[in-house]
């Protein structure tokens, strides 16, 4: 379990959020849905929306948790294929697509074979963003689509404060009253792994995703980065 007041690097981060998530992951939903007042739902649907594919296409849910997203996808008539470092999320899953227990930064698929990805608030998780967005540009085909969720901040200066103080103080007590409270002190800290939206952006575009672009959602609170495998 990571410690709350320290940020882990390099392997000792892999070791800490693959713990951390294996400890939550029986009550990790339910968090979820309360935490977020059941924006969540309407986040990952936007998501599945956005990546703008036939049905029938091949999509990766990365980090895919529980299976939230893998569910969206299929009632959208795709065929997802998660993929996850915690045994305890894939045990805890709740969808009917296959599941794969792997690193994402090191993807167990050939170059080329997937028509999409997905990857739901897990980009802060990873020990490398870049490593990551490579991944992606790999196991895409040309043309093949990306739908990246994740925690922003509100723009607006109320807004900004008021998300702050709740993501700040009342997440980690609900969290701790629901789950693991060291899982939900560190959960809001690791915002500081997430590099700032220009860069973000910047990085999509050199890993091949040119018409990368991102969009604010509920006011700021999250983000959907999207992008083109060129």
């Amino acid at each position: 379990m990571p410690d709350a007041d320290h940020l882990p690097e390099g392997e000792a981060k892999v070791r800490a959020v693959r713990s951390m998530f294996d400890a939550i992951a029986p009550r990790y939903d339910l968090v979820n849905r309360i935490m977020t007042f059941r924006l969540d739902v309407r986040w990952r649907r936007r998501a599945v929306t956005r990546l703008d594919l036939a049905a029938g296409a091949t999509v990766l849910d990365l980090a895919c948790g529980t299976g939230d997203l893998c569910r969206e996808l299929t009632r959208a008539g795709h065929l997802p294929l998660g993929v996850d470092l915690s045994f305890g999320m894939l045990a805890a899953a709740r969808t009917s697509a296959p599941l794969v227990h792997a690193d994402v930064l090191r993807l167990p698929m050939p170059d080329a074979s997937v028509d999409g990805a997905t990857c739901g608030f897990a980009l802060r998780n990873l020990v490398e963003l870049g490593p990551f967005l490579a991944e992606l540009s790999r196991v895409l085909r040309p043309g093949g689509r990306i739908a990246l969720l994740e925690v922003a901040e509100p723009p607006n200066p109320v807004l900004r404060w008021g998300h702050a103080m709740y993501f700040g103080a009342v997440v980690p007590r609900l969290g701790g009253l629901l789950s693991d409270p060291a899982a939900y002190r560190y959960l809001p800290r690791s915002v500081a792994y997430l590099p700032d939206p220009k860069h973000m952006l910047a990085m999509l575009g050199a890993a091949g995703f040119a018409d990368a672009a991102r969009e604010l959602l509920s006011g700021g609170v999250a983000q959907l980065l999207t992008g083109t495998r060129g």
